[in-house]
């Protein structure tokens, strides 16, 4: 699906910088390099991930190239950057990939992160977009509000349903709680439906399937002012197949 109309949304928007949470692209759980290659081919200049990062032993080649993030609050020694300034048409842009921690894995703390990240790119840029990988609704949007004016953009990603509150935030940072996700319509968050109903009438484990419905694509269009850092506009985005 990505592969499909990524040409076309660069045709009809003609965005400077594209950036994709493919940390569920191996087969519904996980990133490898070989997928990587193929999203960079098609014109992605940034992957960022989440708490899937590293489900799958290939994972971790996929971390050796900078334009390849995890989350910048695991702890020290984890393989791999959260964060990366790129250039831009002659500009810098700074990307900052974090994890919420309230029912996701163990990990620093995102806001206290965020601001050393900051405070690193003091002189560089003001053109910095976060990816916050997080569960609950109400610690993204305290770091939307912890971090507007500071930041160009705060997109959250991880509960793979596009929310309808894109927004530009009283300081001036474009805002999502979530940006929602690529894969089948017609599954559990992209899984097999009556897999998904086994788990919650038994209780029990299952085995989770991609689901073969089609599929849909979403994300965000976010410009930014390069003298201010601050957004100009956020525009939520759904494609049908």
């Amino acid at each position: 699906m990505f592969a499909e109309n990524i040409g076309r949304l660069k045709n009809d928007y003609h965005p400077d910088f594209t950036i994709v949470n493919a940390e569920n692209a191996a087969g519904g759980k996980g990133i490898t390099r070989e997928i990587t290659r193929e999203l960079f081919t098609c014109g992605v200049d940034v992957i960022t991930s989440g708490n899937h990062a590293f489900d799958r032993k290939e994972s971790a080649d996929a971390f050796g190239d900078e334009r390849v993030l995890r989350p910048a609050n695991y702890p020290l020694g984890v393989l791999g950057k959260g964060h990366g300034v790129y250039e831009v048409n002659g500009q810098k842009l700074a990307v900052i990939n974090l994890m919420g921690r309230i029912y996701m894995p163990l990990t620093d703390d995102p806001f206290t992160k965020a601001d050393a990240l900051l405070n690193e790119f003091l002189g560089q840029t003001k053109n910095i977009l976060v990816d916050f990988h997080a569960e609950v609704t109400s610690e993204k949007v305290a770091m939307g509000l912890y971090l507007d004016g500071r930041v160009s953009a705060v997109l959250g990603t991880h509960t793979h349903i596009q929310t309808a509150d894109a927004k530009i935030l009283t300081n001036g940072t474009a805002y999502i709680t979530d940006a929602g996700m690529t894969g089948p319509a017609g599954g559990v968050i992209g899984m097999d439906k009556n897999a998904v109903f086994k788990k919650f009438l038994t209780g029990l484990p299952q085995h989770f399937i991609i689901s073969e419905t089609p599929a849909f694509m979403q994300g965000c269009l976010i410009e930014i002012d390069n003298k201010s850092g601050h957004a100009i506009s956020i525009k939520s985005i759904t494609l049908q197949s």
